[in-house]
């Protein structure tokens, strides 16, 4: 691989210092789309739960390089054969796998664009840079894809036990000061070895694996799926389903030009043009903070008073359980509401809903983890695992939330 002529470190707080491996990277670094993650918080709403998380995607990004960088590293010195330009691809691939989030990450993920996920807007970035750097990230896009032979090289980036899920789990625990997401990420990597082009975790790292899948679980239920975080990204999606339904039907509200232009259009996967695709490059968090803070005088009851309970985190109240909410009891309070604000049903359904949330801390049929055992055979964790009943970790848990004014329920 062509090295930099000066090799470029930066001073990451989870990793120490992170070296920069090609100029190709160092450009693609610099380019004003990557940048951009500079500006898009990796935890959505979170902070308003854990007030640290405010870290951003681009450190997530630079992190996940660190440790492909170590992965190809510890996989070479087992005799895994890795050619220079198999190395770049897969740091560009890593290095560009979230460069297509939207405005605080999974909060308004298919708000701003329908049935399109953050995984297709990033090829869309890539295959533009692609055109930009004469074809260099080709091989880089192929590995993204699941379109090259090694199919190892696939999972590295987006698997099971991928480095993308071993950076986040760490720096999102590191960031919230959850300790119980503290994966051992080196020593998971140290554990990899490939068998017959599938990624696999040699056996006496059984014990880091079992770690790796309660951590994960832990996570989810603790952090990302925290009930006031959960309440708060809904009420995010809402007030911009509010925003969108106010300027299509002729109101003027405030918006920067490349957030207007999202609410104004309905943008699918099929009208999501290269001028969609740049106009989405100019939007960030500032757009939907900035929208927010002026929202919070408009004259519609909904925007406003949404608006305002984000920005003083006045937030919704909300219950969660394991059973569904009736719809009876959704339809009653949306009644209640209606007559004490003089709201319409509609306007009401902005203050009172339910759904689900869903968590699978593991998918064993679709992409299972490999252990590799002493004598060369090739297990699914769940068999060798006798500490834990992982298998119950491969079963999707479902609870059922229902969020209403705090004056109510």
């Amino acid at each position: 691989m062509k090295t930099l002529e000066k090799i470029k470190l930066i001073n990451d707080p989870v990793y120490g210092f992170i070296s920069i491996p090609s100029q190709l990277i160092s450009q693609l670094i610099e380019h004003r789309y990557f940048q951009r993650l500079r500006r898009i918080v990796q935890m959505g709403m979170t902070n308003l739960v854990f007030p640290g998380a405010v870290h951003t995607r681009f450190h997530h990004a630079l992190g996940a390089l660190f440790l492909m960088q170590r992965a190809v590293q510890v996989l070479r010195n087992k005799n895994i054969e890795i050619s220079p330009q198999e190395e770049e691809a897969l740091y560009i691939a890593i290095l560009l796998h979230d460069i297509g989030h939207g405005p605080y990450s999974h909060a308004m993920e298919y708000s701003l664009v329908k049935g399109i996920s953050h995984e297709e807007i990033s090829l869309k970035f890539m295959n533009v840079l692609n055109r930009e750097f004469d074809g260099k990230l080709t091989l880089g896009i192929q590995i993204f894809k699941n379109e090259y032979g090694r199919h190892f090289f696939h999972q590295l980036v987006a698997g099971q036990l991928d480095v993308d899920r071993l950076d986040y789990l760490k720096r999102d625990s590191f960031y919230t000061g959850v300790s119980e997401g503290a994966i051992n990420s080196q020593r998971l990597i140290a554990m990899l070895n490939v068998k017959d082009d599938q990624l696999v975790v040699e056996e006496k790292g059984v014990y880091s694996v079992e770690n790796f899948l309660i951590a994960r679980r832990l996570m989810y239920w603790q952090v990302y799926l925290h009930k006031t975080g959960v309440v708060a990204e809904q009420m995010l999606v809402r007030v911009l389903k509010r925003a969108r339904e106010l300027v299509q039907n002729g109101h003027e509200i405030y918006g920067s030009n490349c957030l207007l232009y999202f609410l104004k259009n309905e943008i699918t996967i099929e009208s999501f043009s290269d001028k969609t695709l740049d106009v989405f490059s100019r939007l960030d968090d500032s757009d939907i903070l900035c929208a927010l803070k002026e929202w919070t005088t408009h004259e519609d009851y909904v925007l406003k008073t949404l608006s305002e309970m984000l920005l003083y985190r006045n937030l919704l109240k909300i219950k969660i359980r394991n059973e569904p909410f009736f719809e009876e009891k959704v339809v009653s309070e949306k009644s209640k509401l209606c007559s004490s604000l003089s709201l319409s049903e509609h306007e009401a359904s902005y203050f009172i809903f339910s759904g689900k949330l869903e968590n699978q801390t593991y998918n064993k049929i679709e992409d299972p983890i490999r252990l590799l055992k002493k004598d060369g055979s090739v297990v699914d964790v769940t068999q060798v695992s006798d500490q834990l009943n992982l298998t119950t970790l491969a079963t999707s848990e479902i609870k059922y939330y229902m969020c209403f004014p705090k004056n109510r329920g």
